[in-house]
């Protein structure tokens, strides 16, 4: 089986998926070995009956690198290409996404920001999580795929 057939075979398990920040950073960059799945993903997406969701601190991280090199012209093309995106639902960090984060992060030893991209899929109703992060592979509540195990 191809990357893309597992990936369009997640994506189609789930009504909701919850997108970590690394899918982001790789369609943007078009990432040599990444690139082809996060095009798959980013097309989904755009499908009628597609719902995904990620938390604001998404947003956070792509703007972290264009920033440090003060290229407003990058930050701009990022809020272009991300936060218009239909089906794609931008959900900031509310108490009870912080009381469910703490829960993940002691439970799993999470780092901080991936226990708040996963407990915000929580709340959305998320029942699929695509990330590329080793970690988030521990949590039990969803059903995680990372790119790098799409085969």
């Amino acid at each position: 089986m191809t990357r893309r057939a597992s990936l369009i075979e997640f994506l189609d398990r789930h009504r909701v998926i919850g997108l970590d920040t690394r899918p982001f950073i790789y369609h943007l960059e078009t990432h040599p070995r990444y690139g082809p799945l996060t095009a798959t993903l980013f097309a989904w997406l755009e499908r009628r009956g597609a719902s995904a969701v990620t938390s604001t601190i998404t947003m956070t991280e792509l703007l972290v690198h264009p920033y440090r090199k003060n290229d407003i012209d990058r930050v701009n093309s990022i809020y272009a290409a991300t936060s218009t995106y239909p089906n794609l639902r931008w959900v900031a960090t509310t108490l009870a996404i912080a009381d469910e984060a703490a829960r993940l992060r002691a439970t799993y030893g999470l780092r901080t920001p991936d226990a708040i991209q996963i407990a915000t899929a929580m709340s959305a109703g998320a029942t699929g999580f695509v990330s590329n992060d080793n970690g988030c592979g521990r949590v039990a509540e969803l059903e995680i795929l990372r790119l790098d195990d799409a085969v």
